[in-house]
């Protein structure tokens, strides 16, 4: 029961931090990884799986995003949803690449749903960045590096 909480809960993390909330899942993953009490394999399949789900949540969030533009709650101002778009039409859809990095990997995946970004592309440019990022940890962490 206690790996199905390991797991389950490095998922969670993994989700979160990939969505625009603030929340690292490096930590947990470290964490895992240093126990050895659980297959590198699954763990980066688990971490990856999450991080992944959490950034098409993203791109969804972005294909509905436009119609709260004007909206006075609306966090983010027309004019800086406006310079999103252009710096995401300026770099494409290989900015994706850089989807894995904190601060402003989150809002790319919002932008690129924004843009209608074909979600077979998104999907595949997304986890090559993410699963990238956690075999580079996974590898620094377990010493294969």
């Amino acid at each position: 029961m206690a790996d199905l909480l390991a797991y389950l809960g490095l998922f969670a993390t993994a989700f979160g931090a990939a969505t625009i909330m603030p929340m690292q899942s490096e930590a947990v993953l470290v964490g895992l990884l240093l126990s050895e009490k659980f297959p590198i394999f699954w763990l980066l399949v688990v971490a990856s799986l999450g991080n992944v789900l959490g950034a098409l949540g993203n791109w969804l969030l972005g294909r509905g995003i436009e119609r709260f533009r004007e909206k006075g709650w609306f966090p983010v101002g027309p004019t800086a949803l406006d310079r999103a778009q252009l710096w995401y039409r300026r770099f494409g859809k290989w900015s994706l690449l850089a989807s894995w990095l904190p601060i402003v990997g989150d809002p790319i995946t919002v932008v690129a749903g924004l843009l209608r970004e074909p979600l077979p592309t998104f999907l595949l440019l997304v986890s090559v960045a993410k699963v990238g990022r956690y075999l580079v940890l996974a590898a620094v962490t377990t010493g294969l590096a």
